[in-house]
């Protein structure tokens, strides 16, 4: 599945970006913890040069935790990047962020200056709520849908934070094209990507497949199954037979059944799961330097 989803608000806010980023210290890239390579867009190291990075694995509490800690050393390792794994279900985390801004960035004069951080991330990663959170109050809009932020003046972008932060806003943007299908596909299964831009039946057929290989315990104990089907398409029937996706006949609405699965891996109903490795990245960066 190639994904081309690059509307022209998107293109917008990356002018604005590259425009103001000569008045930034310090970039906060939110990405979701349960897709950390595919979320992290690669116009940020771009954009962002040498400038220190605090890198969110947000959402946390939907991914597997002891993936979570394999990706947070991996990103680690890179020059001038701190990596810190949240969750809406701990706030007290979220709001030690401005502390972890200022040891980044030791050399600024406090007293007469702020230290200016911008905050960047795709669309659905749950920069919104972050941004809420640390401000103590509800500035930016909060939606299921991507792109929900819009493209604003910088002046209306800015949040003053306590200790001398100055936090800039920017929209949710995903860049031009994804090179890796695989990634095409995770970020549909976990919301980045609008609905009306994917097939349901093919990211459910992926994400299936993929439960089956990783997480088997799970499916088998969500769905009440003796065992774990065989194949994504069998996995879609089972979970069609019993939520009751039938038609006339007594024939399975795969496309009902899709939704299903997509909506519980997104809620988290299905448990903490987590849909890639540095390890398994690796290998498919590597095979796609062989094609």
């Amino acid at each position: 599945m190639a994904v081309q989803w690059y509307p022209g608000h998107m293109n917008k806010a990356r002018r604005i970006i590259k425009e103001t980023m000569s008045d930034v210290d310090l970039v906060i890239e939110v990405m979701d913890a349960r897709i950390p390579f595919s979320s992290e867009n690669p116009m940020v190291a771009e954009l962002r040069q040498h400038r220190p990075c605090i890198k969110i694995l947000n959402k946390s509490d939907l991914a597997d935790p002891v993936v979570t800690k394999l990706w947070l050393k991996h990103f680690e390792k890179e020059q001038g990047v701190k990596a810190q794994a949240l969750s809406v279900l701990d706030k007290s985390r979220t709001k030690n962020l401005p502390e972890l801004c200022r040891k980044l960035l030791p050399n600024r004069d406090t007293a007469a200056k702020y230290r200016r951080v911008m905050i960047m991330g795709i669309p659905n990663v749950g920069k919104s709520t972050l941004i809420n959170t640390l401000a103590g109050k509800t500035l930016a809009k909060v939606g299921d849908e991507p792109a929900v932020t819009k493209v604003v003046s910088s002046a209306q972008q800015r949040i003053i934070l306590e200790g001398g932060i100055a936090l800039s806003d920017t929209p949710g943007i995903l860049w031009p094209k994804i090179e890796n299908e695989n990634s095409s596909y995770r970020l549909a299964v976990t919301g980045a990507i609008k609905n009306t831009a994917i097939d349901f039946e093919d990211i459910a057929l992926f994400a299936a497949d993929y439960l089956i290989d990783a997480y088997s315990e799970l499916v088998i104990k969500r769905y009440k199954l003796k065992q774990c089907p065989a194949t994504g398409i069998r996995l879609l029937e089972e979970i069609g037979r019993r939520r009751g996706c039938l038609r006339a006949g007594g024939i399975i609405d795969i496309q009902r059944a899709s939704e299903i699965l997509i909506h519980e891996i997104r809620s988290g109903s299905l448990g903490a799961l987590s849909f890639e490795t540095p390890q398994m990245i690796a290998k498919e960066i590597e095979k796609d330097v062989e094609l």
